[in-house]
């Protein structure tokens, strides 16, 4: 399992075994050549959607950028002990994530605890390819895919499409966690 730092390292190690520059990575991705550089070099840590973009670019999976394991395996346990909360504080927007499926190569769904915080840093509008679920464990949020808005509260699950532009923010003074899984085909 990578941490932080190990994954910026990974990105750009995947970019030079397919010969790519940061402004031809940049231009894949939309982002710019500056923002590429600072994820590779660990100043920046992009949410999910951010490093779901950046794989698809590279031609791989959102699993070979997290996962420092070539091995097959049928079966993957991660503990609660092991798992490395990411980007704690580093996104733009203060969320954080736990990846709970680490280990497991080749998988399409990346399954996270995903914790927005009560006070963001800003507001993020996530587009990606594949679907997603989100299952409140705790908090309330108020969630908007599209044109559509809301109300997510502990114990309720919302489905979408992920191409749809999308947020959560929280609502109330407390914390929200989520079971956040992504499914992606690449």
């Amino acid at each position: 399992m990578l941490d932080e730092a190990e994954i910026g390292r990974k990105i750009k190690q995947l970019r030079q075994e397919r010969g790519l520059n940061l402004v031809e990575l940049a231009a894949r991705t939309g982002f710019t050549k500056g923002y590429i550089s600072k994820v590779e070099n660990s100043k920046k840590s992009p949410p999910v959607s951010t490093l779901i973009t950046i794989a698809t670019a590279l031609g791989v999976s959102l699993a070979t950028i997290f996962s420092d394991e070539e091995n097959k395996k049928s079966i993957t346990l991660v503990k609660k002990s092991e798992r490395k909360m990411m980007a704690r504080d580093g996104t733009a927007f203060g969320y954080s994530y736990e990846p709970l499926a680490l280990g497991y190569p080749e998988r399409r769904m990346e399954p996270y605890i995903l914790t927005l915080p009560v006070r963001t840093k800003g507001q993020g509008v996530f587009q990606h390819s594949g679907q997603e679920m989100l299952f409140v464990l705790e908090g309330k949020m108020r969630f908007t895919h599209g044109d559509t808005e809301l109300v997510v509260e502990e114990g309720d699950c919302v489905y979408f499409d992920a191409s749809v532009p999308h947020f959560g923010a929280a609502e109330g003074s407390k914390d929200v966690k989520c079971l956040m899984v992504i499914y992606s085909e690449t």
